[in-house]
């Protein structure tokens, strides 16, 4: 029912900055609770950051906490995730979920994007 598309990433060097997009098809997306997950290459996917139907409240992994901030505009049908002080680590695809509930478990999350490519150079 909700359709997800990411965009906005590319490279960067250590300390630079990244703004990703999630834009998501359908009327019902304020609805949703929306996070963003992340996956390197032979790792499991892992919580970054997530946002509250309302905008309310967030939370964050402790790896991104006061580097990155989630937000999101529920009359443009989007979710961001501003990535400031970037580092080599933070390299790995970012993808955008939204779930019907409160939860930081990438199993719970009903609709997901394809991802896009984060590579922060050393």
């Amino acid at each position: 029912q909700v359709q997800l598309v990411e965009s906005g990433g590319g490279l960067a060097q250590a300390g630079g900055s990244l703004r990703l997009s999630c834009a998501a098809s359908g009327r019902t997306f304020s609805m949703y609770n929306m996070a963003w997950f992340r996956q390197a290459p032979g790792k499991e996917r892992e919580f970054v950051a997530a946002i509250s139907w309302s905008g309310g409240s967030t939370y964050y992994a402790d790896s991104v906490k006061g580097r990155f901030t989630i937000s999101r505009d529920n009359a443009k049908n989007t979710v961001y995730l501003q990535m400031n002080s970037l580092k080599p680590e933070d390299t790995a695809v970012y993808y955008c979920a939204a779930g019907r509930i409160w939860t930081m478990t990438k199993y719970h999350y009903d609709y997901w994007g394809q991802g896009t490519q984060v590579t922060v150079s050393s």
